[in-house]
């Protein structure tokens, strides 16, 4: 995968890309409110120095970031993002006819990554992203017996260094994945 240095990443994030559910943390906070039926939730965060003890506050009115009672609004100098990318199986009603490609190395080293800080609908590329570290492994199959006659399945793991000073713990990180042609392949947010 090729990272375009004009763009960053963020926040010890994990996510699956190409076909994996989950659910946007507006999901997640507005799930909290109508299940708990109270005016607030508090989300604690793990993650580094800077992270231990820091406490979202989400109330009808705003968010806030605590840690103890000092209110905490921006972000470290650096952040450190992780994130994989895992070939798997759609399920029958997305497949379409015929047989399905999996992932190969050569279609993740052709993946152009960009990086941005988004506040609101703003997108900022993120400059002087460092990679710290990268590594694949094979996915076992399920079908263990079966394991000789399926194709080989891959997960792609990420570690990078993001310049986060001054950004505001509201912003969030939009990832954007391009095909060589351009054409977007895949692309994703994450925020606090």
């Amino acid at each position: 995968m090729r990272f375009v240095t004009s763009t960053p990443v963020l926040l010890a994030v994990m996510f699956l890309l190409f076909m994996a559910a989950g659910a946007s943390a507006q999901q997640a906070k507005h799930g909290k409110h109508e299940k708990q039926g109270k005016e607030k939730s508090v989300w604690n965060m793990i993650s580094g120095d800077f992270f231990d003890g820091l406490k979202r506050i989400d109330t009808d009115k705003d968010t806030i970031f605590l840690r103890g009672a000092e209110t905490v609004t921006k972000f470290p100098d650096s952040v450190t993002v992780a994130f994989a990318i895992r070939d798997l199986l759609c399920p029958p009603e997305v497949q379409q006819a015929g047989a399905r490609p999996y992932l190969t190395q050569k279609m993740i080293d052709d993946l152009r990554l960009s990086i941005y800080w988004k506040h609101g609908v703003e997108l900022q590329p993120v400059k002087d992203v460092k990679e710290i570290g990268s590594r694949v492994d094979r996915i076992p199959p399920y079908a263990t017996s079966l394991a000789a006659e399926l194709p080989a399945r891959y997960e792609w793991s990420y570690q990078f260094a993001v310049p986060s000073a001054g950004v505001s713990l509201m912003d969030s990180l939009a990832f954007v994945f391009r095909t060589p042609d351009g054409r977007i392949a895949a692309r994703v947010a994450a925020r606090l």
